[in-house]
């Protein structure tokens, strides 16, 4: 895993915690589908679990959602009604 030191010596803004740099997954729904994408680097807060993003990634992520690149997987999610 490539780390960089974008998110070093930044605090959270809402509770001052430490940033530090992790891959996380987001879940976003388009088009009525619930889309995957995982490894996204983000700031996530050490204390709060605020999560941060960059400029080009949150760029990226749109280009994903949007069909510019192929998705990697396609996995079944089973459905509970409660």
């Amino acid at each position: 895993m490539e780390t960089t030191n974008f998110w070093q010596d930044e605090t959270c803004e809402y509770c001052e915690g430490r940033i530090v740099e992790k891959r996380v997954t987001l879940y976003r729904k388009v088009k009525g589908e619930y889309v995957l994408i995982e490894n996204v680097p983000a700031g996530v807060c050490m204390e709060c679990g605020t999560r941060y993003f960059a400029a080009n990634v949150l760029k990226t992520v749109a280009e994903n959602i949007r069909g510019r690149r192929a998705a990697a997987r396609k996995v079944v999610v089973p459905v509970y009604a409660f």
